[in-house]
């Protein structure tokens, strides 16, 4: 028998080591290929804005790096991950959607954003879905980017795995993350050969976003958890795995 291997592509800032950590409590091995890189802009929330929206730990944690200061601002984070990071660094938050998504997002606040100026706060990839719904509620929209979101060198031996048929169960974290995959495949000469081993895997995505973009290139996916959570994702992606992975 031999290990259940799960291929993870979260950024190499720690949260790789946490996901590689957790599949291995999980009875499984990690195939660690990061699909991200965080490069900073060096920018900040603006701090004059009625409402400020952060998306990520990420952002949350080079916002406070910039000195910002909400003042009187409402305080919004995506998601518990975030509204924890902001925390971390001192801030309160104000409010958390249900729904830890773009749409969930617009859904909490669309019924009293109306002639307030709003600002988001997040990476160069952030959904139109956020910014194009707030304007739709009648908000003065400013997007500010902290940071960009590229592929580091050398990702890819997850493409190569499962491309020779080694890869048991992989989980996408994002859009991105999917897109980042493929290219990388493509950077190795095997992206059909990758997508046909991926068709033999249990594969996951965090959200409907992620499952569709994975969708639309030959990605099916088999595994979206109830919340927009890395953690729930890997496990419900292990548990889905396990009893027929297995060798």
């Amino acid at each position: 028998m031999r290990d259940l291997s799960v291929a993870v592509f979260r950024p190499d800032d720690g949260r790789l080591a946490e996901a590689a950590e957790l599949i291995d409590s999980l009875g499984a091995r990690a195939i660690a290929d990061p699909m991200l890189a965080v490069e900073p802009t060096g920018a900040a929330p603006r701090e004059d804005a009625d409402y400020v929206i952060l998306t990520s730990k990420t952002g949350a944690e080079l916002a406070a790096g910039a000195g910002w200061d909400p003042g009187t601002s409402t305080v919004v984070a995506i998601g518990p991950a975030t509204a924890d990071a902001l925390g971390a660094e001192g801030y309160d938050v104000d409010l958390v959607p249900d729904d830890y998504s773009s749409s969930g997002l617009v859904a909490a606040l669309e019924e009293g954003v109306a002639g307030a100026r709003v600002e988001v706060a997040r990476s160069d990839h952030g959904s139109s879905v956020l910014t194009d719904g707030l304007e739709a509620a009648g908000a003065y929209v400013h997007e500010t980017v902290l940071y960009r979101l590229v592929r580091p060198e050398g990702s890819g031996v997850s493409a190569e795995r499962a491309a020779a048929g080694e890869v048991d169960a992989a989980a996408f974290t994002s859009s991105l993350t999917v897109e980042h995959f493929l290219e990388a495949a493509d950077d190795r000469g095997v992206r059909e050969e990758a997508i046909d081993g991926l068709a033999d895997a249990v594969v996951g995505a965090i959200g409907e976003p992620t499952r569709e973009t994975a969708e639309t290139h030959g990605i099916g996916i088999e595994v979206v958890p109830e919340d927009a959570d890395a953690e729930q994702l890997l496990c419900a992606v292990v548990e889905r795995a396990a009893p027929t992975r297995h060798e």
